[in-house]
């Protein structure tokens, strides 16, 4: 008996095996749905991302006795609202200061040669330089790499602008129609599974949207209200690009634990390029926020819903990164949460009595 379930499995692993061999040698046939998939995966992540931060809002107003297409337009209408206000309020100091800094890049780079200079003059820095390179010029030409970059990737996505017109156009239609009929996809999916798993499919499913509308929620607040804790601290220490770095830094901290380091960064380096004093008032605004975020803020609002090991966080960030680049890092986290709320209801339903017994 156990010889004819090895053998079985063996057969069964060769036939999978044969089966991914096979596709591999006809991937040319899949290149129009992943071709499809890359085109519509962005839309539906948008899509996705404002469904669960608009969805009590209309749960709020279909209470109120508001039908629910109204209800969406209401929103979709303070949304455009909000976006107005963001161009008239925001945009035109935003793009001021974007501008100014592309114009004065060269001047930065020589302002920040001329500070690591005045460091390495420094007794106390010298103390601890074991080494007489010219440390100023390859920090210097590292960040003039680093800007490099950021200008090609501005230009890409300039040159993208195709696409970016595309989720445009296709990201409200798609959360249209998720928020009027949100209600009934789950009921949808249940039928793909067998009838005596509904229950346990119905009790996952609720997991799932609980655990997503509260991971998406819970950052969008967070990292918002960070976002004005950073700014007004830059704004007191007199921070040069106060709102073009606030708004980096802030659009990096979405990303958990590694987005602040990398928010950090820029906040950082325009610091420097003002005075090394400026940089230490930096430190001190970040590292202030950071902790009233840690300790105040996440506790709140997250509690214990996102009960993720740190460690697992960066893990999955690095791979999904390099893997699938800045999709992968937003797509990360949420999909591990999903797997990881099937794999536990599967383990309890499969394997839990198996394990129990064998360890008896």
């Amino acid at each position: 008996m156990p010889q004819s379930r090895l053998f079985r499995v063996s057969i069964t692993i060769v036939a999978m095996l044969l089966i991914i061999y096979l596709l591999a040698k006809v991937s040319f046939l899949f290149q129009p749905i992943m071709a499809m998939f890359h085109l519509l995966i962005v839309p539906f992540m948008l899509a996705g991302f404002f469904y669960y931060l608009m969805r009590p809002i209309v749960q709020y107003l279909i209470l109120r006795k508001v039908n629910r297409t109204a209800a969406i337009l209401l929103i979709y209408l303070a949304m455009a609202a909000v976006v107005a206000i963001f161009a008239i309020v925001v945009w035109p100091t935003l793009m001021k200061q974007l501008d100014t800094f592309v114009k004065e890049a060269p001047a930065f780079i020589e302002s920040f040669k001329g500070q690591v200079e005045k460091l390495q003059h420094n007794r106390l820095v010298a103390m601890f330089s074991l080494e007489q390179a010219d440390i100023s010029t390859k920090l210097s030409e590292y960040l003039d790499q680093a800007i490099t970059t950021a200008s090609d990737y501005v230009s890409n996505v300039i040159a993208a602008i195709t696409s970016f017109f595309i989720v445009v156009a296709t990201a409200p239609i798609i959360l249209y129609y998720m928020l009027k009929e949100g209600e009934t996809i789950p009921k949808s999916a249940l039928h793909l599974i067998p009838k005596r798993y509904n229950k346990d499919g119905q009790e996952v499913l609720e997991e799932i949207d609980a655990a997503l509308s509260g991971f998406i929620i819970g950052r969008v607040i967070i990292t918002f209200l960070l976002g004005v804790m950073m700014y007004v601290g830059f704004i007191l220490i007199d921070l040069p690009y106060a709102l073009l770095v606030t708004v980096i830094a802030t659009v990096l901290n979405i990303i958990p634990y590694i987005g602040s380091i990398l928010g950090a960064i820029p906040c950082i380096l325009v610091a420097f390029i003002d005075s090394p004093s400026m940089v230490l008032w930096v430190i001190i605004v970040t590292i202030v926020t950071q902790q009233i975020e840690g300790n105040l803020l996440s506790p709140h609002i997250y509690g214990k819903r996102l009960d993720i090991h740190p460690l697992t966080t960066i893990v999955l960030l690095l791979i999904a990164g390099e893997l699938w680049g800045i999709v992968g890092v937003i797509l990360a986290i949420p999909i591990y949460m999903v797997l990881k709320i099937i794999t536990v209801r599967l383990y309890r339903l499969f394997l839990a009595e198996k394990v129990e017994e064998l360890v008896e």
